[in-house]
């Protein structure tokens, strides 16, 4: 049952949002010029580094993260925690590699890279994918996470309360911009964290400690759920080698090639802040694993000690067993592990991983259809007119999104139904940035029939494992299907580029790194903000903490 004070306290929580979101964007619009469309989608490229990370990781962490991942760590243990430690590798190649290449291109979108790196087709295709990507991915998967656990705590309707959140994240996100949503992320992310934290301290509070738990895990002979890096043959069909393997191919786009994630740091005010920026996400990123997935360890434990009731998401199969629907464990948690008062900061921890999501999807969607869609076929609009395109796309998308949620409700675990979709969609798109960056023979042709063989290999995969559960591809892990419909992809661009030779225009030649060391020949900051520092620690911390969780 919820109080009134938690409810008053999640109302507030939201009333301030809009409030701050609100004088954020009327603020920065009165400052800059008027209706001036780099202020309103790149925030004028001011932001500095903390913003970008916190931005970055607020973009990436919703409410999905904090249902699904304590989901997963009452199912399966700390292994889904691969998904939040391996980002901090794909963020180091954001910063060496991708960030100072856009900031030196200084392109908007990352179609419009494509097409300075390509052609036309290239840009028109990426544009297509990421807007679909930004609904589904972004926007109907993190209401769906945030209608389950609203509708569990209140006995609101799914719809009803998407409807209001969402109404309420589009108002200050279409009014302010891309500066009241990197503000707003920023506030949002520190509630986030500390309403995770104050779940996992109460539930290693319940269970006495660290050293309970694990004696609960030895006696049942699951010592394995807090091992990350799992055998060949695992039940749970991610065996170390599809981690290591499969993430790069999801990781690169959705952190180095997805709009919706890189537009924090194409807003960075020079490119040291949009190197830094995501070597401090990565840095965040090392606190999931502890704050969202271990207190779904301990919840299972503490459920095997008869600490924690599971009536409340418990149901009778089909052969009379009792079935836990472990996607409502999050909920319980908070309702049966917190006072009054600390629940009201929790429901406000998860609106800000639910508008956080929402409003910067909304963003990239806005300006990519702006720049990438409107401009192309109204060319010589004015700023107030690309501004105002960008509005009305974002409205409309965020009405596609409510008609998605049944269908993906459908999924058992809400994360790798996500993780699923992105294995199909991610392989070329990694492939031809990948290539476009790294390799000069890299055609324009190649590209096109790459994304568009590659994205058409990835929809027939998809359809025939669902509609045909019993074909033996539908048994393949999702890592090793994104690892291996990418390094098809690379055959097929290596191939077309030799079939179709480049022709460098006099802008493609300029946009290919010409070695790994030429990106890094870029001093930095001096002293311990050096970037190349910063990567090394970061690389040699995930190393370590990889072993420890082996």
């Amino acid at each position: 049952m919820i109080h009134t004070t938690d409810l008053l306290i999640s109302i507030f929580y939201v009333t301030a949002i809009l409030g701050i979101g609100l004088w954020v964007g009327i603020r920065h619009k009165r400052r800059s010029k008027a209706g001036a469309a780099d202020q309103y989608f790149l925030a004028g490229k001011s932001l500095r580094w903390p913003a970008i990370g916190l931005a970055l990781f607020a973009t990436n962490i919703s409410t999905v993260h904090l249902v699904s991942l304590a989901q997963s760590g009452f199912d399966t243990g700390l292994l889904n925690g691969n998904f939040e430690w391996m980002a901090a590798f794909t963020l180091i190649l954001l910063a060496l590699f991708f960030a100072p290449f856009y900031i030196k291109s200084g392109v908007a979108t990352l179609p419009d890279f494509l097409e300075k790196r390509y052609d036309r087709a290239s840009r028109d295709w990426l544009t297509l994918v990421s807007l679909l990507s930004a609904v589904i991915i972004h926007i109907a998967f993190s209401m769906l996470a945030g209608g389950i656990v609203l509708h569990t705590l209140f006995g609101i309707n799914m719809y009803t309360s998407m409807i209001i959140i969402s109404a309420i994240t589009a108002v200050y996100t279409i009014v302010g911009g891309l500066k009241a949503v990197v503000v707003t992320e920023s506030i949002q992310t520190v509630v986030l964290l500390a309403g995770a934290a104050i779940i996992c301290g109460a539930a290693i509070y319940k269970m006495d400690g660290w050293e309970p738990m694990m004696n609960v895990l030895r006696a049942s002979g699951e010592t394995d759920k807090l091992s990350m890096l799992r055998p060949h043959g695992d039940s749970s069909g991610m065996p170390w080698y599809a981690v290591m393997l499969g993430y790069p191919v999801l990781g690169i786009w959705y952190w180095c090639a997805d709009q919706t994630i890189v537009q924090r740091v194409l807003g960075a005010r020079d490119e040291n802040h949009a190197r830094i920026g995501p070597i401090f996400c990565g840095f965040i990123k090392i606190l999931p694993v502890f704050i969202f997935i271990l207190p779904g360890l301990f919840a299972y434990t503490l459920a095997q000690s008869g600490k924690l009731d599971l009536s409340a998401i418990t149901t009778v199969g089909s052969m009379g067993e009792k079935v836990v629907n472990s996607k409502g464990i999050y909920t319980l948690m908070i309702t049966q592990l917190l006072p009054t008062g600390l629940v009201g900061v929790l429901i406000a921890a998860l609106l800000s991983g639910l508008m956080s999501q929402i409003s910067g999807a909304l963003n990239a969607i806005s300006t990519m259809v702006s720049y990438d869609i409107y401009a192309r076929y109204r060319p010589g609009l004015s700023d107030q007119q690309l501004v105002k395109a960008g509005k009305i796309a974002a409205g409309l998308a965020l009405v596609f999104s409510l008609f998605l949620l049944p269908l993906l409700d459908r999924y058992e675990s809400i994360f790798n139904g996500l993780n699923d979709i992105i294995s199909h969609i991610a392989p070329p798109i990694t492939c031809v940035f990948l290539l476009g960056i790294f390799w000069k023979k890299a055609s324009a042709e190649s590209a096109k029939y790459t994304l568009w063989i590659g994205s058409a290999l990835g929809a027939l995969v998809f359809a025939l494992n669902k509609l045909f559960p019993q074909l033996p591809t539908s048994s393949v892990p999702f890592l090793m299907v994104a690892f291996y419909l990418f390094c098809i992809c690379v055959v097929l661009q290596v191939g077309f580029s030799y079939l179709y030779p480049v022709k460098h225009t006099a802008e493609s030649s300029k946009l290919y790194w010409k070695s790994f060391r030429e990106p890094l020949q870029s001093p930095g900051w001096a002293g311990a903000g050096n970037y190349k520092v910063l990567s090394l620690l970061l690389f040699a911390v995930m190393a370590v903490l990889f072993y420890l969780f082996r």
